[in-house]
């Protein structure tokens, strides 16, 4: 059984920076896909950005390309996600999610919820303006 925890949201200013941390225990996650997903009140859960295992290639969404960043520590079973210039419409309950990699998909597949095997229970971030 894997277990995901999500930390690091909190409260800060337009244009400011948080660094979210998924950490999984249970078993190594090494070979899997983690990504990123966010749901704001009243919308859809959306997806943020994914790292693969295969590679390391990462993919973000287009209203987080240039500011968000992914990194993982395989020794620490633990994903990051830095957000810099954060933007009041990026509040939102922020979730990880883990899926073991398969190479024959592409980076696409791991967009939707769907494939994700293993969920955290998610970190708040809001983004005062």
């Amino acid at each position: 059984q894997v277990q995901l925890v999500e930390s690091g949201g909190g409260l800060v200013q337009a244009g400011g920076s948080l660094r979210l941390s998924c950490a999984a225990s249970g078993r190594t996650l090494k070979y899997y896909v983690k990504g990123w997903f966010r749901q704001a009140p009243g919308k859809a859960r959306e997806f943020v950005a994914a790292i693969r295992w295969c590679g390391g290639s990462t993919y973000y969404a287009d209203s987080v390309k240039g500011r968000f960043t992914l990194s993982r520590d395989n020794a620490k079973n633990t994903v990051y996600l830095q957000m810099n210039s954060l933007k009041p419409e990026d509040t939102a309950l922020y979730y990880c999610a883990a899926d073991p990699d398969t190479p024959r998909y592409s980076g696409s597949y791991y967009y939707r919820e769907y494939p994700y095997d293993y969920w955290g229970q998610g970190t708040q971030v809001t983004v005062s303006s």
